[in-house]
């Protein structure tokens, strides 16, 4: 197929068109022909050598294999009911419509075959044999056969055995005697029957070939059906594909006795050679044996597709059989199991490469390939279904003619969705999809119809977020559109999808959505329903009409858009059966006919008559009225039906097969089905009872049996593609709920589904016990499980199955250790199935178990999610293990059962991981548990929060309102502050309020406009678009809940309208007058008097202005309150209490109630940056810089002049206190300051009970909730955060520095840092790494603007402002030194330290200074300035520096300079230990020697702990243009030292930071390794010899200092957590090495031309240090490095 008709057919899918064509099959599954006792040997010999080995070999390429053999294991020739021929021929129609490559091998022996008798012969031919029989063969042949003339044409019908032979295949002494007597009677059949039909041959009434079917085996029909025949016709993804290579890769085995030897003369050879024959053949008379041989000699030559493979083999067998045992027989079956694995694998590895496919197939078991072929199977699959359904449609004429003329009249505008409601089985389905098919001939070529079946699977509900992405990701295809980006927050999500059904009208198109069985969502998975669509958009759902789905349905799109799905009427089900009578070529008695509509007249359902069609449809003729029996109703009729496959096939069977499928997650393959039946030990049990089994191993269920019973179950069970499988599924929900409550009262069949999946049966011997006495050890042949067949190719089954299946089998442990509990397994399923599928497993397990750690586990993978969709779901191994070590590690001691051990093993792998890798060596990532329990992220930035009950709302700066549901934590609505239906950006959100309830909401925008909204639908109820002047903000709104009031005020401004009907009540214009607010609905005001007015609406307004069409001008109450100070501070309004506090200029706090009276008190401190009251209006809470204070009001009765506030307490704080709340009871109180930490309090004692590290912003609002929660906002914020205080204290994360902390220094064991505030840089602060908390202050006297550690000398430099250095012993703080400033007090810009902490260099404005650090009489002593260089006056300030162990200082600017001053040679002795003296420094040098200067600012300069090279960073922030792209762009250069010399120039570019800056740097002990940290919150690793990218990883907080750590590296992140991570290295980097795989950026490396370097000796490895690191690095010292890389 040339390209252009594979994109029109790829077309075609994506509009909703089925095409036919299948997805590719991933399953060989291959029909075995052979005699019953003949080729036993050989059938036993494949099951226990051949196929097992190329099942492996299947497995290893993504496939899975299956043989049917349906004579293993079978105790007779016979099944009792004669469809033997039947079922086989089924199963080869099977194979060749599902499998990929080889569906046929045939083994043909010394024996012919069974020959049955014909099971139906159609009424002409059973009058032409009924002349050539005699009345004794009439009469028997009339008892055995009986005349159907239900069926078209009529037939004569061979009855069952049992129906004469009751004791037939049953146990006890009769089964031999029924045996007996069936073998004469067949055979008194058999040849009446052949005779008769050689008598018409002759003649001339029967062809030779219909006579033939008399006399040809059961093997002969097969083998000329699957070699010489065409073969049933393939429709499905497997041999069509092929054009009929399943019969060209047929594979024939022929044994034939052996030749005489040429020795012997003819005679005598003959002779022995028929006597040989003879007793192989078993004594077969003539006719078989004649038969036989022209059988072999057919197949032998060519077919009509070409001759089958051919091996033909010669053999005397023992006693008429293969003996394994004889050498010679050995050999033979040992050829045999070559020939046959060699030609499957040759096979499949030809079909494979014929499909392009020659490493296996990519879409089972390996990583997903591209998402859009993933896609195209996923919509190519519901399209077949679709298309299937609309076929079993009849009726329905008159709803399907309105709804198609309702979606064509509701093109034209917008208008809503529909949804089809209907009782179980109404055929809401079947109604989708024919309408769905109807459109796509109606609306044109261009129309595109998207159709779901809403079917996660059991135990799930359906993913929404997947749902909507798949389908964005098609109308995209299919309509051009641009893709949908990655998935992201749910309101992003909700706003593409809006976006994207706005492009797509206004592309003309036609585009139609439809959902079935959104009655599995809930109604919080409908926050993406769009009340309207645009025009040409039309979207169709359907839903039970009991689901609780519907009534949110209904309140969200209203009562119009429901569309009832009534049953059929009495004409319509009899078209139904006249039409499903007439497809299966049946029809019924007048009395069966009746019996049947009748039946369904009760209910009226199409899937009740669906199934009284299934079982009326196997009634014959002469089937007596007694046995006519049908369920009343749904429940009845599927009990009926569970009870007749009882009857026919075995409870235990039909229970097992039945419950298992019921138990699965999704579905069943056939292969594992017949697995577990032959596990299931009650299952052999009923079908061994009769007569245990002649060989006890190996054991399996015969496959006869289950052909039986999946023909019976037929229309009953779905065949749904999945990945290149066919899944057996129930087709009908119902008949799964009632299966389920019929066979599954334990967790027996759960166990042993976790059983197969664990693989514990395989290669093993399983006990079964017989009746009476026996037990038999039998390996039962089940494959293995391994969690990778492969490497790169997972078990998808197991990954979907076992997690589910060990969890409800109860097998807690088992699932800890094989699912939860390996690291392995977690990686393998996030990576194939997405994380979402190993959340949701998580989840089950923390909701089912009860269990802390899988709670800690699930809350892991939730932090990881953002960045595996930042990456499209595709985390490597390295990044995956990493993360989890890093989130995990500090609570690996507390829970050491799960978490520990987990750990532990990512531990190792990262270890002895194959790719460059960061080891984490303490917990730096956000980790689980700990208070915060959810941020709901709506994508924009939050100016207004609001609760009310379980609700949430947040207004963004894009206008929209975000409504959530705390107790599930997901979005409810969308609204959007326009008049259309899609999202636009218009004016902020301002304010925002939940009333009624929570029922609706208002809202309040920059522009002025007030709109309500239902949160029942989503609508808007009413807008006021003037609501208020623009001009006169900042505008507040407030609710009168006793006058139904809505007021909008500003200082002068105020305006109300009637809360029901929107009418205007209400607008004043102050003259002179301040708002200060409302009491109720009274207006407060305050004249520039300082007098204080409360006004009722219905008297005078005092300089105010009503407006006309309002009721009336308010007025005043009363006289004046007139204030000491005109200058008021601060209001509150308190409607319940009836009076407005009123803080003023003085100090004082002023009490003004309506009624005129006025107290007032001295406020205890002034001013405050909070001052409110609780909502009950018993407390004041008022916030005076870094104090809380709190008071509880009186009553107006209790009010009197000289009123004193009673303080409850006063809770002090580090930093400004900005927000705080109350709990209801008034037994906590929660504050959020300035420093980003959320405090919560006891009251009234005023305890601190916990301390919340807050948000990047300081928290600006704080409620709680009524389960205990708190919900926190910080102004400029796009989260609002949930945090939960019962947390386990084990998983509380220690606290965390403030944000925005620059100048930090980390102590040389990790345990301190010090610190100086970002906002007051006055003290530096000791922090305690490990448990989080400050230590220990010191007092500085001025403003600290840089720091540095000498850590073996425990010593802390500060360069302060005025250009005083202070040093602070570290174990004797209080001893302080000083470094006066030099004359003019220039500002110290940085300090560095040489590698042995000897000389100190400080770098101040326009100057650089050189100090020496000693130490005298035991104490530290600093003196200087022993050297100093007076810098030029227009080189810009230094802003970091490096000195080196020779005395050299390397030092950049802000300006981009760089320069190397060599200050001359230090005093004291020699440097001893790592730090070598280097060359000899330069005597008296004049001044510094300039290097290459940078484009940029210069941010980190650090020297290599040898003194031999140097890292320079500079620049970061992004640019508009240039080189870079417009993204940010750091420049990194590495230095060689000795003599200066630019080696490698480094450019890192980045699509996503738009700051890159090196914040910080450390060399590796052996400086073969740079480890850089920057501004973008990454950590990168260069080498050093080649200036090479190795590796890059993403952290929380960006690194701001940064030290050695034997091969790896220990850094301080801004919010102090501490990074400690060992490098380790290959020696060789494979080809795939991509280190910027996780981020959006480029990497362009300039290196200079350079000899190879002089032979050396290699300097010896640290104790611990990677010798592959080394390896490496050498590997650039034999050839000159290339100028220029790029790495993306």
């Amino acid at each position: 197929m040339d390209k252009m008709s594979l994109d029109q057919e790829m077309l075609d899918v994506l509009r909703g068109r089925a095409t036919g064509r299948q997805t590719p099959s991933n399953m060989v599954r291959v029909f075995i022909s052979s005699t019953f006792s003949d080729t036993s040997s050989e059938r036993r010999v494949f099951l226990e050598k051949a196929f097992p080995e190329v099942r492996s070999f299947c497995s290893s390429l993504g496939l899975v294999f299956q043989a049917v053999d349906l004579r293993w294991g079978l105790q007779g020739p016979s099944g009792g009911d004669h469809r033997e021929a039947e079922l086989a021929l089924k199963e080869m129609e099977t194979c060749e419509r599902t499998s990929l490559g080889p569906t046929f091998i045939a083994l043909l022996g010394s024996q012919y075959g069974e020959r049955p008798l014909p099971r139906l012969l159609p009424e002409p031919l059973f009058e032409v044999l009924e002349a050539g029989l005699t009345p004794d063969d009439l009469q028997l042949l009339g008892q055995w056969f009986l005349r159907d003339t239900n069926a078209v044409p009529t037939t004569y019908v061979l009855q069952p055995i049992r129906s004469h032979l009751p004791s037939y295949g049953g146990p006890g002494a009769e089964r031999e005697a029924s045996s007996a007597s069936w073998r004469s009677t067949e055979a008194r059949l058999q040849t009446a029957l052949r005779r008769a039909a050689s008598e018409a041959q002759v003649k001339g009434q029967l062809t030779a070939e219909q006579a033939h079917r008399f006399y040809q085996s059961a093997p002969e029909a097969e083998m000329t059906a699957g070699l010489l025949g065409s073969g049933a016709q393939s429709q499905g993804g497997g041999a069509q594909s092929q054009g009929g290579g399943a019969q060209r890769d047929a594979l024939l085995f022929i044994r034939d006795a052996p030749r005489p030897a040429a020795k012997e003369g003819p005679k005598r050879g003959l002779a022995r050679l028929l006597a040989a024959a003879a007793a192989a053949e078993g004594g077969l008379d003539p006719e078989a044996r004649a038969l036989l041989l022209d059988l072999k000699a057919r197949l032998a030559a060519a077919g009509p597709r070409g001759p089958p493979a051919l091996h033909r083999h010669s053999l005397e067998l023992s006693g008429g059989t293969v003996d394994p045992r004889r050498r010679d027989h050995a050999a033979y079956l040992e050829a045999l199991c070559g020939q046959m694995v060699a030609h499957m694998k040759g096979c499949i590895t030809r079909l494979l490469e014929e499909q392009g496919a020659p490493g296996g197939r990519g879409s089972w078991g390996r990583p997903p390939g591209g998402e859009r072929s993933r896609l195209l199977e996923e919509v190519s699959r519901h399209a077949l279904e679709g298309l299937r359904r609309s076929q079993e449609l009849c009726g329905r004429e008159g709803l399907l003619g309105r709804l198609s003329l309702a979606l064509w009249e509701a093109s034209a505008g917008p208008h809503g969705p529909l949804v089809l409601h209907g009782a179980p089985g109404a055929g809401k389905t079947t109604l989708l999809c024919r309408l769905a098919r109807e459109l796509l001939g109606v609306l044109g070529p261009g129309a595109v119809v998207a159709l779901r079946f809403l079917a996660p699977g059991r135990g799930a509900r359906p993913d929404v977020g997947a749902l909507l992405h798949s389908l964005a990701l098609q109308v995209s295809l299919a309509l051009d559109l641009p893709p949908p980006g990655p998935p992201g927050p749910q309101a992003d999500r909700l706003r593409s999808f809006q976006a994207l059904l706005a492009a797509a009208s206004r592309r003309g198109e036609s585009l139609v959505l439809i959902l079935d069985g959104v009655d599995l969502l809930s109604a919080e998975d409908l926050h993406w329903l769009p009340a309207a669509v645009p025009p040409n958009v039309h979207l169709l759902l359907s839903a039970a009409s009991a689901a609780p789905v519907l009534g949110a349905l209904r309140d969200r799109l209203g009562a119009g858009a429901l569309v009832p799905v009534d049953g059929l009427t009495l004409e319509e089900g009899r078209e139904v059966v006249r039409r499903a009578l007439s497809s299966a070529r049946r029809t019924l008695t007048e009395e069966q006919r009746e019996v049947v509509l009748s039946s369904f007249q009760k209910t009226g359902s199409p899937l009740h008559l669906r199934l009284i069609l299934w079982e009326a449809l196997r009634w014959t003729s002469y089937t007596p009225p007694a046995a006519l029996r049908l369920g009343a109703d749904l429940p009845d009729m599927m009990a009926l039906i569970l009870l007749s496959l009882e009857d026919r096939h075995g409870r235990q069977l039909v229970a097992s097969a039945l419950g298992y499928i019921a138990l699965s997650r999704c579905g069943l393959l056939e292969a594992e089905l017949c697995d577990l039946l032959s596990l299931d030990d009650e299952v052999l049990s009923e079908v061994y009872r009769p007569a245990p089994p002649v060989r006890p191993s190996p054991l399996r269920l015969p496959p006869l049996l289950w052909a039986g019973l999946r023909l019976d179950l037929g229309p009953l069970l779905l065949e749904g593609w999945a990945q290149g499988l066919v899944l057996l599924d129930f087709r009908y929900q119902q008949l799964c709920e009632a299966a389920r409550e019929r066979y599954l009262g334990d967790q027996r069949r759960n166990r042993m589904l976790s059983e197969y999946f664990l693989g514990l049966w395989s290669g093993k011997l399983k006990p079964l016990a017989l009746p009476p006495r026996t037990l038999l050890l039998s390996d039962r042949k089940v494959p293995p499980q391994p969690l990778w067949f492969a490497p790169g190719l997972a078990n998808m089954r197991k990954l979907q199955e076992l997690p589910y299946q060990l969890l409800h089998a109860g097998l807690w442990e088992e699932l800890q250790q094989e699912v939860i509990g390996n690291a392995d397994w977690l990686y393998c399923k996030s990576r194939l199935c997405g994380i979402d599928s190993v959340i949701e497993d998580l989840r089950m397990c923390a909701d089912l178990m009860s269990c802390t750690q899988s709670a800690l586990l699930h809350d892991t993978l939730l932090l990881l999610k953002p960045g595996a969709d930042r990456l499209g779901g595709h985390m490597d191994r390295a990044l995956f293990f990493s993360e989890l070590v890093g989130r995990l590690l500090s609570l690996g001691a507390a829970f050491p059962s799960l978490i520990g051990r987990l750990v532990g093993q990512c531990e190792a792998w990262l270890l002895s991981c194959e790719e460059p890798v960061l080891v984490p060596k303490s917990s730096f990532l956000a980790a689980p548990g700990g208070p915060l329990r959810h941020s709901f992220t709506g994508g924009r930035t939050v100016l207004c929060v609001c609760v009310c009950g379980d609700l949430l709302a947040s207004g963004s700066d894009d206008g929209s309102v975000l409504i959530w549901r705390l107790s599930a934590l997901s979005l409810l609505h969308l609204l959007t502050h326009t008049g259309d239906w899609v999202c636009t950006s218009t004016a902020a959100v301002l304010t925002i309020k939940l009333i009624d309830s929570g029922t609706d909401c208002l809202s309040l925008a920059a522009d002025g406009s007030l709109r309500r909204w239902s949160l029942l639908s989503g609508k808007q109820v009413y807008c006021v678009q003037s609501g208020m002047d623009p001009d006169f903000a900042p505008a507040s709104l407030h609710l009168s809940q006793q006058t139904d009031q809505i007021f909008i005020y500003t200082k002068t401004q105020v305006r109300s309208w009637a809360l029901g009907s929107m009418a205007p009540l209400l607008n004043l214009s102050t003259r002179g007058s301040e708002v200060l607010g409302l009491l109720g609905a009274d207006v407060v005001t305050r004249t520039g008097a300082g007098a204080v007015h409360i006004a009722q609406q219905d008297q005078g307004s005092p300089g105010g202005q009503g407006s006309p069409g309002g009721q009336g001008s308010p007025g005043c109450q009363g006289s004046p309150v007139f204030l000491r100070s005109p200058e008021v501070l601060r209001s509150l309004m308190l409607p319940r209490l009836g009076r407005v506090l009123l803080l003023t200029e003085d100090g004082l706090l002023q009490q003004v109630s309506r009624s005129g009276r006025r107290t007032e008190t001295q406020f205890p401190m002034m001013p405050c940056s909070l001052f409110m009251a609780t909502e009950d209006e018993r407390l004041l809470l008022a916030g005076c810089e870094k104090s809380l204070l709190v008071f509880s009001l009186h009553e107006e009765a209790q009010l009197h002049q000289e009123a004193q506030l009673h303080q409850e307490a006063q809770l002090h704080h580090e930093a400004q206190v900005l927000s705080a709340c109350v709990s209801r009871e008034s037994t906590l109180l929660a504050s959020g300051s300035e420093d980003h930490i959320i405090r919560v309090w006891g009251l009234p004692s005023g305890a601190l009970l916990q301390r919340l590290q807050g948000p990047e912003e300081p928290v600006s609002w704080l409620s709680f909730l009524s389960d205990g929660g708190l919900v926190s906002w910080s102004r400029g914020d796009q989260r609002v955060v949930l945090w939960s205080l019962d947390s386990d204290p084990r998983t509380r994360p220690p606290e965390r520095l403030p944000p925005g902390c620059t100048l930090l220094g980390l102590a040389k064991d990790c345990s301190r840092a010090y610190w100086v505030h970002p906002d007051h840089r006055t003290e530096v602060v000791c922090w305690d790494t490990v448990h989080g908390g400050m230590s220990d202050t010191l007092a500085v006297s001025a403003e600290v603007v840089c720091l540095e550690l000498a850590h073996n000398k425990k010593l802390l430099f500060c360069g302060l402002k005025t250009g005083t250095v202070l040093i602070y012993p570290l174990d004797r703080p209080q001893e302080t030194l000083c470094l006066p400033p030099p004359e003019s007090l220039p500002r110290v810009q940085a300090l560095a330290l040489d590698p042995g902490e000897r000389q100190l260099a400080a770098a101040y404005e326009g100057s650089l200074a050189l100090f020496e650090v000693t130490t005298r009489d035991g104490a530290p002593s600093v003196e200087g300035p022993v050297r100093t260089l007076i810098l030029d006056l227009l080189q810009a300030p230094v802003s970091c520096a490096a000195l080196l162990a020779d005395g050299r200082l390397l030092y950049g600017t802000a300006g981009g300079e760089l320069s190397l001053w060599a200050s001359g040679a230090p005093r004291g002795p020699a440097p001893q230990g790592p730090y070598p003296r280097g060359p000899s420094p330069l005597e008296a040098a004049p001044g510094p020697a300039p290097l290459e200067a940078a484009p940029g600012p210069i941010t980190c300069v650090r020297a290599g702990n040898s003194g031999l090279h140097a890292l320079v960073a500079s620049g970061g922030r992004a640019s508009g243009g240039g080189a870079s792209g417009g993204g940010a762009s750091g420049r990194l250069t590495l230095w060689s030292l000795s003599p200066p010399t630019l080696d490698h120039t480094m450019e890192y570019i980045s699509q996503e930071a738009a700051d890159v800056r090196v914040l910080c740097a450390a060399f590796s002990e052996s400086d073969q390794l740079v480890f850089t940290g920057s501004l973008d919150r990454t950590i990168k690793v260069w080498d050093v010899a080649t200036g090479r990218l190795l590796f890059l990883q993403r952290v929380d907080h960006a690194p701001v200092s940064m030290l050695t750590y034997r091969n790896g590296f220990v850094a301080l992140g801004q919010r102090g957590a501490v990074l400690r991570e060992v490098f380790r290295c290959p020696a060789m980097l494979g080809p795939d090495h991509a280190p910027l795989r996780s981020v959006r950026a480029r990497c362009r490396l300039t290196s200079r031309e350079k000899a190879p370097p002089p032979r050396r000796q290699t300097p010896a490895l640290d104790f611990d240090y990677n010798p592959a690191q080394l390896n490496f690095n050498l590997l650039g010292m034999g050839q000159p490095s290339s100028t220029t890389c790029v790495v993306t």
